[in-house]
């Protein structure tokens, strides 16, 4: 696979263009995406579905400039996909045709169910891991709908029940009552499903997520993986549905989502209706990413490695300086943990977050040495961003920011304390992370010594004097009556 791969989306409401660079086999990270709302399906659904010369022509423009930005990154290979408004459109091969010839471009019209395995394959490789959950992209002409189970995607749906067409059908008319007997009619197989969470991918669900997220006053400025409930979601769109202009900006709604959130949250109120679904995911991540997944992992089933995490890869492969250091401090977290754990009343589930703070703990130094500490917090708040729950990115975060330094401070608590662990489980582990540094101050080409832990006490044993280490350790904020004994 090419190194830096563009993905272009030629969607019913927008046209989107992704640039991907790969930083080793199965680690990647975003150079640039750019979006514009394009709308190649206006007016297209009361015309029988044929594309209007209009929305077509800035469709053509906007891939136009697309490919510019492409070659500016030197990019090697493009994968251009159109889905619904171009699906279903009559006319479609005149506009695929006129970009072939004229920008030496070849789109791929992707059908629904494709569409929706795309999507899904996104969202089970790159959010935090789901046991049945159902998946739904409302788009501006179809909604695609998956099962998620953890890694594997099943019984993928397409719906011709999109934002722009019910506009258009319906809203356009005031036929409100009109426009939920049509999205009750195409929703009947939900009859059958049973899910518990609702992972949202799409504009419609991200514009919703990130006004709720205002509105919450939520600590964490990262959409993709934020969570929250049924009984928030149904009234907020109650608020949505009842709104006008003035009262949508209020509510946090951007002014180029008005003509078309009405729609895209009455499909989400009648979803909800007919499931008991009680949690709700945001996806930052959908059928671009599906895109460019199923042609990274083509010889894996569309599956990363077990126990990988690509996030983590690639802040390794870009910000690790010392890979043997970092490896050191990943194999002595391990032992530290399972040796303290249940004396620091440390739940096991934080091992593999406090191992994977070990092992990042010194990416900042790749940016400024004197404030590494600074800039590993950073990047490990913002670049860890697939496969973690925004719980799990804070905690490792924190133990990172915190790491050979006093214990989290009152501040840093009571401000992500809806995302931390009990204070005492945190300062807990934050102490083991500095004292895990503190051994190996040395910095030796192999562990040169042994840990023993027993009643309260850690011994550790080396031939060698390990001046540093015992300085450093000494200099910590001891807890819980823990002791170090060389």
């Amino acid at each position: 696979m090419a190194k830096r791969v563009a993905v272009i989306d030629i969607g019913s409401n927008s046209a989107r263009m992704v640039v991907y660079e790969k930083t080793s086999r199965f680690a990647f990270h975003l150079l640039h995406e750019e979006k514009s709302k394009v709308r190649i399906s206006q007016n297209a659904y009361k015309n029988n579905n044929y594309l209007q010369e209009i929305p077509m022509q800035r469709t053509f423009d906007a891939l136009k400039d697309f490919l510019s930005i492409s070659s500016s990154f030197k990019v090697r290979k493009i994968l251009c996909v159109a889905t619904s408004a171009l699906r279903d459109a009559p006319n479609k091969k005149d506009f695929i045709n006129k970009v072939r010839k004229h920008l030496k471009l070849n789109i791929k019209i992707i059908n629904g169910e494709r569409e929706a395995y795309l999507g899904a394959i996104a969202c089970a490789n790159l959010l935090p891991p789901q046991k049945n959950a159902l998946s739904i992209d409302i788009g501006g002409g179809s909604t695609e709908f998956t099962i998620i189970d953890n890694k594997d995607v099943k019984n993928p749906i397409s719906l011709e029940l999109g934002t722009v067409r019910l506009k258009e059908l319906f809203f356009d008319k005031h036929d409100i009552e009109g426009a939920i007997a049509y999205v009750d009619s195409k929703l009947k197989f939900l009859d059958t499903i049973e899910a518990s969470t609702l992972i949202g991918i799409g504009g419609t669900f991200r514009a919703i997520s990130s006004a709720i997220m205002g509105i919450e006053n939520y600590p964490l400025d990262k959409l993709h993986a934020y969570e929250y409930s049924r009984k928030i979601l149904l009234n907020f769109i109650s608020d949505i549905l009842k709104a006008d202009e003035k009262q949508l900006k209020k509510l946090g709604i951007k002014p180029e989502r008005f003509d078309v959130i009405k729609p895209g949250a009455l499909i989400l109120d009648r979803v909800l209706k007919k499931t008991d679904i009680k949690k709700l995911i945001t996806s930052g991540v959908g059928v671009r990413e599906g895109v460019y997944l199923s042609d990274l992992l083509r010889n894996s089933k569309d599956k990363f490695p077990h126990n990988y995490n690509t996030s983590v890869r690639y802040l390794i492969d870009r910000h690790t300086l010392e890979n043997s250091f970092s490896n050191q401090l990943n194999t002595l977290s391990k032992k530290l943990f399972d040796a303290t754990h249940s004396y620091l009343d440390i739940d096991k589930k934080y091992r593999q977050d406090f191992t994977i703070a070990a092992k990042l703990y010194s990416t900042g130094s790749s940016i400024h040495f004197y404030s590494q500490h600074k800039h590993s917090y950073y990047l490990i708040q913002n670049a860890l961003e697939y496969g973690f729950t925004h719980e799990q990115i804070m905690l490792i975060a924190t133990l990172v920011r915190y790491a050979k330094r006093k214990l989290p401070s009152f501040e840093h608590i009571n401000k992500y304390k809806r995302l931390l662990p009990k204070e005492e489980t945190l300062n807990a582990m934050s102490y083991l992370l500095s004292l895990t540094i503190a051994l190996l101050s040395h910095k030796p080409r192999n562990i040169d010594f042994e840990c023993n832990f027993k009643d309260g006490t850690l011994t550790i044993v080396s031939k060698n004097k390990l001046y540093l280490s015992r300085d450093a350790v000494k200099r910590l904020n001891n807890i819980k009556g823990l002791k170090v004994k060389f």
